[in-house]
C-alpha cells in the first residue's frame, strides 16, 4: 500500500481556481464539482483503491483529485486537455512526485491499455461533451483485453446518459448503450447530484454509475454482431422487431422464432440475455449460409 499523504497543505480550490483563472469553459463541457464532501463520496463508491493504478479525467481545479489522494491510489493519472487546468495540478504533482502521472491531450484519444499498467481503475466527473464516447471506447478496451482491463469504472455523466446504461428492458431509457453496457458489465446506478452541485451549475442534473466488468461477455457473442443487431433492433423503436429486422441475411421471424422472441415485441421490451442470444443466433447462422 502506498503511504498515507497529507493534503492539508495544499492550496484551497478556491485559491487554486483564482490563481490559474478556471473559469469553466462551455466548449470543453466543463462544470466543475468542488464540494469535497461530495467527491468523496465518488471516491468512496469506487471502492478500495490500495493497490491500484487510478485514472481521473478532466480534473479541472483537482476537487476530485484530492479525494482520490486520500483514498491512497497506487499511483495516479490525469488526462487533461486544458493548459490552465494542468498549470494548476502543479502543487499536486509536488506533493504526489512521481505518483502523479499527467497527460496533456483528448482523452477520447488516450489509449489507457498502453498508457498505465494494470490494475486500473477509472474515477471520473466526465465532461458532457464528450463522456459517451469514452464510455463506448472503455468498453471496447474490455472486450479487446477481457476483465482485466478496469477493475471497475466510477463515471459521472448527465443523468440521461447514466440512466441510459442502467436501464432494463421495459423501461424507455433502455436501448444500444445498456446493452453494450450490460453484455460486458455489472452496471450500478450509484448516486444523483443536483446542478447546484456544480460550478457553473449545468441545466439538467448529473448521476454517478458504476461499471465492473464481468469475467467474460453475459453471451459469446462479437462485438460488430451484437452492434448491428441493436442498431436494426432499437433503429426504429416504435416498430414490432418483425419489422425492424427486416433486411438481414437471415429471415427476421426465423431469427426471432429461435431466440424464442415474439415477433410482435418491440425491442425495449426484450430482455438483456435474450438479445445478445438473438445476436448470436444471427451470427451462428450466418457462418453456416
Amino acid at each position: 500500500m502506498a503511504s498515507p499523504l497529507d493534503i492539508s497543505s495544499l492550496p484551497s480550490l478556491k485559491a487554486i481556481i483564482a490563481a490559474f483563472g478556471l473559469s469553466a469553459k462551455k466548449n470543453l463541457g466543463q462544470h466543475f464539482l468542488l464540494d469535497e464532501g461530495i467527491t468523496d463520496q465518488v471516491a468512496f463508491y469506487a471502492g478500495d483503491l490500495a493497490g491500484f493504478n487510478v485514472i481521473e479525467i478532466g480534473p479541472g481545479p483537482g476537487g476530485l483529485t484530492r479525494s482520490l489522494i486520500r483514498a491512497q491510489p497506487q499511483s495516479l493519472t490525469v488526462v487533461e486537455m486544458d493548459e490552465r487546468c494542468i498549470a494548476a495540478l502543479a502543487p499536486v504533482k509536488q506533493l504526489l512526485g512521481p505518483r502523479l502521472t499527467v497527460i496533456e491531450g483528448d482523452a477520447t484519444k488516450v489509449n489507457l491499455q498502453q498508457t498505465v499498467p494494470a490494475p486500473r481503475k477509472i474515477v471520473a466527473n466526465l465532461p458532457y461533451n464528450a463522456g459517451t464516447q469514452m464510455l463506448i471506447n472503455w468498453l471496447e478496451d474490455i472486450y479487446h483485453h477481457g476483465a482485466g482491463a478496469y477493475a471497475s469504472l466510477t463515471l459521472m455523466f448527465q443523468k440521461e446518459v447514466a440512466e441510459r446504461v442502467t436501464a432494463t428492458h421495459g423501461n424507455k431509457d433502455y436501448g444500444r448503450l445498456s446493452i453494450l453496457a450490460q453484455w460486458l458489465c455489472e452496471c450500478r446506478y450509484d448516486m444523483e447530484l443536483p446542478p447546484e452541485a456544480f460550478s457553473p451549475p449545468p441545466k439538467v442534473s448529473s448521476a454517478v454509475i458504476t461499471l465492473t466488468p464481468r469475467p467474460k461477455p453475459l453471451v459469446d457473442v462479437k462485438l460488430e454482431t451484437l452492434e448491428l443487431i441493436t442498431a436494426k433492433a432499437f433503429g426504429q423503436r416504435r416498430k414490432m422487431l418483425r419489422s425492424c429486422l427486416k433486411g438481414l441475411d437471415i429471415p427476421a421471424d426465423q431469427l426471432l422464432e429461435q431466440a424464442g422472441i415474439a415477433p410482435t415485441l418491440r425491442a425495449e421490451q426484450v430482455e438483456l440475455s435474450q438479445l445478445c442470444h438473438l445476436a448470436l443466433i444471427y451470427q451462428n447462422l450466418t457462418k453456416v449460409n
